[in-house]
């Protein structure tokens, strides 16, 4: 199994809880809106049908939970689990505004408490970076997921298109902590941020780390505007 390891733990918490409250207005103002329709594509790309039932981890405040709710209906249930309170903390108030029904729970992606072939799809939206121990968070979606379910995953990685490759970066590099420092009034916070999708594997480099799961009987990646961001998805062994 390669070894890559993430941030440590209590220092991503810390950094969650820190700008928790302002989190989902700075990410609509920094990706223009433009991850609401990832994180739907995301969704339809899981084969999501009504009477799945789905497992959100990192869930933050519940937005990639509230999408797979829409889609599997009252007939299927959704989880939405995250190891940061201060983020969990906001997504029932907004559950209820949407009167949408999802459990949230707290939970580390490395040591789930549920039991083996629960889900038909297990998801994780911009949030296996900051993972302490990837290998493990993957391998652990995986195994709450029957088999022939999907793990689903959208991070952020690095821009291959010819027009967007210089522009990107740039707005990334040097706009987006200032967008995300100006909301949040935690600059640093957003540096860390960029910084981290920099030097996160992405492509096949993501896809070796998911296989050296061993859980995984076929995986696949999507290319979202030109290397922005990228979906994963592994069909469960």
């Amino acid at each position: 199994m390669s070894n890559l390891s993430g941030p440590e733990a209590q220092n991503i918490k810390n950094l969650f809880g820190g700008i928790a409250g302002t989190y989902d207005k700075a990410n609509d103002v920094i990706t223009f809106g433009m991850a609401r329709r990832w994180r739907k594509l995301l969704v339809k790309m899981s084969g999501a049908k009504p009477g799945m039932r789905v497992l959100d981890c990192a869930t933050g405040t519940g937005d990639l939970a509230f999408n797979f709710k829409s889609v599997v209906g009252n007939s299927g249930s959704v989880t939405g689990t995250d190891f940061c309170p201060e983020m969990i903390a906001l997504a029932p108030g907004k559950s209820k505004k949407l009167n949408l029904d999802v459990k949230f729970q707290i939970e580390d992606v490395t040591a789930l408490s549920f039991n083996d072939d629960l889900f038909d799809v297990t998801s994780i939206a911009y949030g296996i970076r900051n993972v302490q121990d990837p290998q493990k968070g993957l391998s652990e979606m995986a195994r709450v997921t029957k088999p022939g379910g999907k793990v689903m995953v959208i991070e952020t990685g690095v821009i291959t298109t010819p027009v967007l490759k210089h522009v990107i970066p740039l707005y990334f590099n040097h706009i987006v902590p200032r967008l995300g420092g100006m909301v949040s009034g935690n600059r640093d916070a957003y540096d860390y941020l960029n910084k981290s999708s920099g030097k996160f594997p992405c492509r096949e480099d993501f896809i070796s780390v998911m296989n050296s799961t061993n859980m995984f009987s076929h995986t696949e990646y999507k290319s979202i505007m030109g290397g922005a961001s990228y979906i994963y998805m592994g069909v469960v062994k």
